[in-house]
C-alpha cells in the first residue's frame, strides 16, 4: 500500500472536526501581527498532535517542530492573516469582527485571501502525520506566518532566527487558494508569482477655499493627474514581451467639499517577474509623479514611503516535478494542471531563499464547482467568481479543505520517506 493511503487514511475521520474549525477560523479574522486567537488555537492543536511548539516568532507566528527518526526536514507554511475588508458573502458562519484603525475609525475584518483555508488545511496535515508516524521517516515543520498581506511577516520570522529552531529545511512547501475549480491543484515550475512593491506618496498642494482655487494649489486636481499619466507607464514604458501591472490602490485627499486641502495621499503597487522590468517602472513611477508636481506649481517635491516589497515566487523545477508527480498519482491527472503565472505576490518564497533550499508553491483551486462550471459555460469566470480580496470571496469548503490537506501530506510525503 503506498505511503500516502496510510498517512491519509484517517481522513475522513478528522475532516469534520476541521470543517468546524475553517468556520470558526474565517468568523473570527484577524490583522497582521494581531493573530492572537488563531495563533493561540494553532500552538494548541499543535501541541496535542505531539509537536515542539515555539510561539511569537514575528511577534505572533507559530513553529511547531516534530522529529521522527533520520530523514530530510519538510518545512510546510500556512499564512494566518485577514485583511480590512467587509464580508458580503452572506454565510451563516461570515465575519462581522471589526477593529480600531489609526484615526479611531471603525474597520471590518474579513478572511478575503483565504488564509482561514490555509491555516485549517496544514492543521489537519499536521494531525495526519503525526498520527501516522510508523510511515515516514524525517522532521516535519509546521510554520504558521503572521503578516503576509505587505507587512513582512516572512522577513520577521528569519529574522527572529527560525532556522536556529528549525534547522535548515531540505524543502519547503506551501499553497494558497486562488478562485479555480475547487478539488483541482495548479502548478508552474520556475516563476508562479510576481514580485510587488508597494508605495504611499504624499503630493503637497497649497490649501485654500473652494470658492477660491486661484488662491491655492489643488492636490486633488494633481492627484487625478498622476493617476491618469501612470497608467501610460506600463502601455507605452514597458515591451509587450514583458509583463507589469500598475495599480493606483487608494486615493485620500480633503475633508469637506468647500475646502481645498493641502495633501493628497496616494498608495499604488507595480507587479512585474523580473526586477529589472521593476526597476524601470519604478523609476518612470518617480519620474511621472515628480514631473506632475512641478507641472501643478506643487510647494515642494512629493514623498515616498515604501510599504512592502515581494520578490517573485519561483518555483524550483525539479522539486516541482516531484511534487507534481506525486500529486497526480494521488488526485488524477485531470486535478493537477499546469497554470500560467499569477500577478498576485506572496512572501512565501522568502523562507526557501534564506534557507538556501528549494521550495515549490502551488495553487489550490476553491471555487464552487457548478458555480464555476456554469460561469465558464457562458464565458463569465472573471465576473461571477469573485477573486481573493473580494469580499465576495470565500472557498467552498468542501472539496477545497480534503483536496488542500492531501496535498500537503503527499507533497510532504516525495521527501519523507522510509521507516523512523
Amino acid at each position: 500500500m503506498p505511503r500516502e493511503e496510510d498517512v491519509l487514511t484517517s481522513l475522513p475521520e478528522i475532516v469534520p472536526g476541521l470543517e468546524d474549525l475553517y468556520r470558526d477560523l474565517h468568523a473570527h479574522p484577524e490583522l497582521a501581527y494581531t493573530e492572537h486567537r488563531t495563533a493561540a488555537i494553532v500552538a494548541g492543536r499543535l501541541r496535542e498532535c505531539g509537536f515542539t511548539v515555539t510561539e511569537h516568532v514575528g511577534v505572533t507566528g507559530v513553529v511547531g517542530l516534530l522529529r521522527n527518526g533520520d530523514g530530510p526536514t519538510v518545512m510546510l507554511r500556512a499564512d494566518m492573516d485577514a485583511l480590512p475588508v467587509e464580508e458580503k458573502t452572506g454565510l451563516d458562519y461570515a465575519s462581522t469582527a471589526t477593529t480600531t484603525g489609526e484615526m479611531g475609525e471603525i474597520v471590518p475584518l474579513m478572511h478575503a485571501c483565504g488564509h482561514d483555508m490555509h491555516v485549517t488545511c496544514l492543521l489537519g496535515a499536521a494531525h495526519l502525520m503525526s498520527s501516522s508516524r510508523e510511515h515516514w521517516s524525517g522532521t516535519l515543520v509546521a510554520l504558521f506566518q503572521p503578516a503576509e498581506e505587505g507587512r513582512g511577516g516572512a522577513k520577521r520570522m528569519i529574522a527572529e532566527r527560525l532556522f536556529e529552531l528549525t534547522g535548515k529545511p531540505d524543502v519547503v512547501l506551501g499553497q494558497h487558494v486562488f478562485p479555480f475549480l475547487a478539488g483541482t491543484i495548479g502548478y508552474r515550475a520556475g516563476p508562479i508569482l510576481a514580485a510587488s512593491d508597494g508605495y504611499e506618496v504624499r503630493l503637497f498642494g497649497r490649501g485654500a477655499h473652494g470658492s477660491r482655487p486661484e488662491a491655492g494649489v489643488d492636490p486633488v486636481v494633481l492627484a487625478a493627474s498622476v493617476v491618469m499619466r501612470l497608467q501610460t507607464i506600463v502601455s507605452r514604458e514597458v515591451a509587450a514581451h514583458e509583463q507589469a501591472v500598475l495599480t493606483v490602490g487608494a486615493i485620500n485627499a480633503g475633508t469637506a467639499a468647500n475646502i481645498i486641502s493641502d495633501h493628497a495621499d496616494l498608495k499604488l503597487s507595480v507587479r512585474t517577474f523580473d526586477r529589472e522590468v521593476s526597476a524601470r517602472v519604478l523609476s518612470s513611477v518617480r519620474r511621472v509623479i515628480e514631473a506632475e508636481c512641478v507641472a501643478s506649481g506643487s510647494p515642494k517635491p512629493p514623498e515616498f514611503a515604501e510599504l512592502f516589497g515581494f520578490t517573485p515566487t519561483v518555483n524550483d523545477e525539479a522539486a516541482t516535478e516531484r511534487v507534481v508527480r506525486g500529486l497526480r498519482a494521488r488526485l488524477g491527472a485531470d486535478a493537477v494542471r499546469e497554470i500560467a503565472p499569477i500577478m498576485g505576490s506572496e512572501d512565501f518564497g522568502e523562507f526557501g531563499a534564506a534557507a538556501g533550499a528549494p521550495y515549490v508553491f502551488w495553487a489550490l483551486g476553491g471555487a464552487d464547482l457548478q458555480a464555476y462550471a456554469a460561469a465558464e459555460a457562458a464565458g463569465v469566470l472573471e465576473e461571477e467568481i469573485p477573486s481573493n480580496h473580494s469580499p465576495l470571496f470565500a472557498p467552498v469548503i468542501q472539496p477545497t479543505l480534503g483536496t488542500g490537506v492531501i496535498a500537503l501530506v503527499t507533497a510532504s510525503l516525495q521527501w519523507l520517506g522510509g521507516t523512523p
